[in-house]
């Protein structure tokens, strides 16, 4: 007769499924690689099924380990639903984290600012805010929500584009004083820029200098959005920044305002199974409100301050 698996040995199944290596599982479980290794093997003896194939570079799900997993994401979606609907009596309907993916510069110069409200409405709801140079993979659980200017790609995502922002040339004191502003586009073949690192790039949407000029005269480089602000502020060269971050810097000025514009997509992805969760479902709807009631600000046509 087969013995019962132990239900939580579901959580090291569903961890070694998105990592792939022991080491990650272990240090995301707060335990030792033998203890995962373990867990897993227990699993797989009580279903009478290997789950996992090993590989050159770690573990890949097997046939049967594929079909588990729908069933184990499932039961992880339920899980986090009662315990958000039925624990802490007295309390906000909300509760818990949500961990939001996003880019460098809208986390630190716009969304940062704006989640101060949903706080305020919310106050047992946290809001985790990740960064990185490149896409997060929902599908793996390396977040529950992405906010990109790249369409997400991934297994049963529920995407969609819920606004633009709109980039511009600014220029600091100094450079303009130096330099001067150029009169015409083409003239930007004479001027000197700030861009990003080109080996570097993950997101090709973030290449958005491309979309002004060809191979431009730069001098200076840099994968962060807010290093190539300060250098750009600092006289180093012309940069192209996004609204959001460059309208309010009063140490830049715009540059060829009527004739130079880019614009890009946000996208907003999260998994199909943690969609319907009340607290993921509101921080969803908040960055939704939030950029839809932005969209001027956010694309130019009007000059404000970030903060409510």
């Amino acid at each position: 007769m087969k013995s019962a698996f132990d239900w939580n040995d579901l959580s090291f199944f569903l961890e070694l499924s998105r990592q792939g290596r022991l080491a990650p599982v272990a240090r995301r479980l707060q335990v030792d690689s033998a203890t995962v290794s373990r867990r897993i093997a227990e699993l797989e003896r009580a279903l009478e099924c290997k789950l996992f194939e090993r590989t050159a570079d770690g573990f890949a799900l097997s046939e049967a380990g594929l079909k588990l997993l729908r069933h184990a994401e499932a039961i992880e979606a339920n899980v986090r639903e009662i315990d958000e609907t039925l624990s802490r009596p007295g309390k906000p309907a909300l509760s818990g984290s949500v961990r939001l993916a996003t880019m460098e510069g809208i986390a630190s110069f716009y969304l940062s600012i704006k989640f101060a409200t949903l706080r305020r409405q919310q106050p047992d709801l946290l809001v985790e805010l990740v960064t990185s140079a490149q896409l997060l993979n929902l599908t793996k659980r390396e977040a529950d929500i992405s906010l990109s200017f790249a369409k997400p790609q991934g297994a049963r995502l529920a995407i969609e584009q819920i606004g633009t922002f709109q980039l511009r040339l600014y220029a600091g004191a100094d450079y303009l004083k130096r330099r001067g502003a150029p009169p015409t586009i083409e003239a930007l073949a004479q001027h000197e820029f700030v861009d990003y690192i080109d080996d570097l790039v993950a997101i090709e949407a973030v290449r958005w200098l491309g979309d002004v000029i060809r191979d431009p005269i730069v001098t200076f480089r840099s994968s962060s959005m807010i290093a190539q602000q300060n250098a750009a502020a600092a006289g180093l060269g012309l940069a192209l920044l996004p609204s959001f971050s460059a309208a309010d810097d009063a140490r830049l000025t715009p540059v060829l305002l009527d004739s130079v514009s880019v614009t890009r997509n946000l996208w907003l992805a999260v998994h199909e199974d943690f969609r319907h969760i009340g607290r993921v479902r509101a921080v969803m709807e908040f960055v939704r409100e939030t950029i839809g009631g932005d969209a001027d600000y956010l694309n130019g046509r009007v000059r404000s301050t970030r903060a409510d």
